[in-house]
């Protein structure tokens, strides 16, 4: 099977944007569980609901992939959750390594959901010695100091990061140097990288606080909300009359 160091995904190069790019994962998901339930056919309107889109953004980006679907009939999930899979380079294997086995690193290693999604955990690095030759999810974890032969020996190119922040562009920089053109951060630090070499990052830390943000800002909409409705309240009854009632307009 090809390896993640020797093919590369095609979607820059079809000049796809790269919030379609970002899109193309939600649009993967809500097919494959349309798969599963062996649903041959979906609407653009249908799929668009299920990955949390509009049906006009759904559309414009699987023009980019050339497929329009079939008026009245709509998309075929089993090929539309191909072509998605290629575009992504999901039809190959990319061999990963974890560096940082703590407890972020091992839950990585124990998630069952790389395997059906195209990566395979190739190895499992940390620096401490105590953990070296250690098993985690069926992985012995290796030590930092084999780190570029590990690369190397598993002609890896994707590289995730969970280790301590003051650690994180060390491991980078060695990542990088090895060979390793795509780096996953889960630690609260931002990495430097030279061009060519691709960053996303996960904070968990900023997602609970935009969360934060939302919850106060939706809090004080109610306390707002329950401030006006007593004012309402008391100007209704100041406009009653002594026995509750409206009284009538008078003519002039």
């Amino acid at each position: 099977m090809a390896t993640g160091r020797t093919h590369r995904p095609a979607t820059r190069s079809r000049g796809i944007p790269e919030a379609t790019v970002a899109r193309l994962p939600l649009y993967l998901r809500a097919l494959t569980a349309l798969s599963e339930r062996s649903v041959p056919t979906v609407s653009s309107e249908e799929l668009a609901a299920a990955a949390g889109v509009n049906s006009a953004k759904l559309r414009k980006d699987f023009s980019y992939l050339g497929s329009y679907g079939t008026r009245g009939v709509g998309y075929d999930v089993e090929y539309l959750v191909y072509q998605i899979s290629r575009e992504l380079g999901l039809t190959q294997d990319w061999p990963v390594v974890i560096v940082g086995i703590g407890n972020l690193g091992a839950a990585l290693a124990n998630y069952g959901g790389f395997a059906s999604r195209g990566f395979r955990v190739a190895a499992l690095i940390d620096a401490d010695p105590g953990l070296t030759g250690r098993a985690v999810a069926g992985i012995p974890v290796q030590h930092t100091d084999d780190l570029e032969r590990i690369i190397q020996d598993n002609g890896v190119s994707i590289g995730v990061i969970a280790t301590p922040a003051g650690a994180a562009q060390q491991v980078c920089d060695r990542l990088v140097a090895a060979g390793v053109t795509s780096i996953l951060n889960f630690a609260p630090t931002v990495l430097s990288v030279p061009e060519g070499v691709d960053v996303r990052k996960v904070d968990l830390s900023i997602e609970l606080q935009i969360l934060a943000f939302h919850e106060q800002r939706k809090a004080g909409e109610e306390a707002a909300a329950e401030a006006v409705a007593p004012a309402a309240t008391r100007k209704d009854s100041a406009d009653q009359g002594p026995d509750g009632d409206v009284p009538a307009v008078m003519p002039a």
